[in-house]
């Protein structure tokens, strides 16, 4: 396609954004867009997600865990035509959407590093509390790229620099990756060697903003914050060609940031043995601007691509920290339009995931059509199925077995205790009822969390023996799936006719109802265990927990 073509369609999507007003949508637009990219492969899309589908996929991508059953049921039943949309709207205003952003967001930020000088639950509640307000993500980017760690109301905000010590290769390694979609790691002692458009300069254009920056330790309180002088240049030579070079704080290609003009004091507090070093001009603080500043085209495409992502399961650009030319988008226009859309709602992350679970794209069923093939270039012909976060796992099959209504309920009947007139359905009691049982349920969490994620730093995790070995033999899942405990083993052996167990069962864990094959043979198996009901309810529920479509959103 020439560069010709490439800006008239670029034009078109832009002149539709300035429509916007007049009606158009932006999940139209990216619904028109992906389209005309099928071109004659648009016979072979997917059709569209039931309702059981829809649900179950919406809830694990907007809150972190499946539906209850009352809530598949609610909305199944619900002959409302917008009950869809409805839906949407009532997850993002739930407290537990608050929830999930805060565990994808902390694992995107901090790629689950140990504690060093803010404890890890400090950040999370900091995410939360943050998505709760749906803070803009450009001023919770502007916070953490700002917080030094001597303001006790900001200090959790400075996680992403004081735990990695703002030490440069650590550091800037992570800001390339998190906020420009760059990995700009092998531009540290030369021009990347794979990536044209990844230069020395790159690298340490982001390094000398935080060139002049320093970890204190207050000789009274103990405390690390971060502290800054005003000396400190940048300077680099290749170990390919020998050559120098020198920079001032810059972003990618972006101009240079010169310093002003000091004053004859340039401190505002001197630094020494006792006291942080606060220059009245500092390099570190401009990079939050720099970053966030609509010139920088990079950080709105990088945030728009891992939403996406996020949402369908693939990026524009995969992986979501290689952008460069010879890796270009997958569909360019449509990128560059909805992350100048974004930008213009003012980063408003609730209205760009709306958008997106609202298109066709996004409720397309994830089993391929006759024909349809896997390429470098996807078209979005059908659902992309997305392994499970280790949390969206470990939420899942807590609500799977149970604990979470459970605890829920338990949590309600204290409170009520507490005070005769307590509404559970009042707004701040909803945010207080899943607080209580967040805390509640946290050792488990973590627990599953622990075995689900390893080592691994990706939000997404790969299935391993110890996931088996966890499932099949793991102490916590033989106490859920154990009777008496008042979980899912109990409420499925109140239903005495087989049919209506099975279907039960499939509802609390697939969310949706079996196949005519799936029926059949599970009440066989349950039959001819009749001697041992609980036991062959009991291998039913652990079979559906350990297979595949339990383990991915689908």
């Amino acid at each position: 396609m020439s560069d010709f073509i490439k800006n008239v369609g670029l034009l078109i999507l832009l002149l539709c954004f300035g429509t916007q007003v007049q009606g158009q949508q932006l999940r139209n637009i990216i619904d028109s867009s992906l389209s005309s990219a099928q071109g004659e492969s648009v016979s072979l899309r997917s059709s569209a997600l039931d309702d059981y589908g829809f649900a179950r996929r919406l809830f694990l991508d907007l809150t972190g865990r499946i539906p209850t059953v009352s809530e598949l049921l609610e909305f199944v039943e619900d002959s409302n035509e917008q009950k869809r949309e409805a839906l949407v709207e009532r997850l993002l205003s739930s407290p537990v959407y608050a929830r999930h952003m805060q565990h994808t967001f902390d694992v995107m930020f901090m790629e689950r590093l140990p504690k060093k000088y803010i404890p890890p639950e400090d950040f999370q509640a900091y995410l939360r509390k943050s998505f709760t307000k749906n803070k803009p993500y450009d001023q919770l980017v502007k916070e953490m790229l700002s917080a030094d760690g001597s303001v006790t109301e900001m200090r959790p905000a400075s996680r992403f620099l004081l735990d990695r010590e703002i030490k440069r290769e650590e550091t800037v390694r992570a800001i390339g990756r998190v906020f420009l979609g760059r990995d700009l790691q092998c531009a540290q002692c030369h021009n990347h060697p794979n990536v044209d458009d990844y230069l020395q300069q790159h690298y340490y254009g982001v390094a000398a903003f935080l060139q002049r920056s320093y970890l204190f330790t207050d000789p009274s309180s103990k405390l690390v914050s971060i502290g800054d002088k005003i000396e400190g240049d940048v300077t680099f030579t290749s170990v390919f060609t020998g050559e120098d070079g020198k920079t001032q704080p810059r972003i990618l290609e972006l101009p240079e940031i010169e310093d002003p003009q000091q004053d004859a004091e340039p401190y505002a507090v001197k630094p020494d043995s006792k006291n942080r070093g606060v220059p009245k001009y500092t390099r570190r603080l401009k990079l939050a601007t720099a970053m966030t500043s609509p010139e920088n085209v990079a950080f709105r495409k990088n945030i728009t691509n891992r939403i996406w992502a996020m949402l369908m399961g693939q990026g524009f650009v995969e992986p979501l920290d290689m952008f460069h030319e010879a890796n270009a988008p997958s569909h360019p226009e449509l990128l560059t339009a909805m992350a100048t859309d974004f930008m213009s709602h003012n980063y408003d992350v609730k209205y760009l995931i709306r958008e997106i679970v609202m298109t066709q794209a996004y409720q397309r069923q994830s089993e391929f059509m006759s024909g349809d093939a896997e390429s470098d270039r996807p078209l979005y012909l059908h659902g992309t199925m997305k392994p499970l976060s280790p949390e969206q796992f470990a939420w899942s099959i807590l609500q799977a077995v149970g604990m979470v209504e459970k605890t829920k309920l338990a949590v309600m009947a204290e409170l009520k205790k507490e005070s005769s007139d307590f509404d559970a359905a009042d707004a701040g009691n909803v945010v207080l009822i899943e607080e209580k049982v967040d805390a509640a349920l946290k050792s488990q969490v973590d627990a599953i969390v622990t075995v689900f994620a390893g080592s691994n730093a990706a939000a997404r995790f790969d299935a391993s023996a110890n996931h088996a070995l966890y499932l099949l033999n793991g102490p916590e899942v033989a106490k859920w799936l154990k009777s008496g405990q008042e979980l899912l083993l109990d409420n499925l052996l109140v239903t005495e006719n087989n049919e209506e167990l099975v279907k039960e069962a499939f509802l609390a864990i697939y969310s949706r109802l079996p196949d005519a094959a799936e029926l059949k043979l599970t009440t066989e198996f349950i039959a001819a265990m009749q001697g041992n009901r609980e036991q062959a309810t009991r291998e039913l529920v652990r079979t559906l927990l350990c297979s595949a479509e339990f383990r991915f959103n689908k």
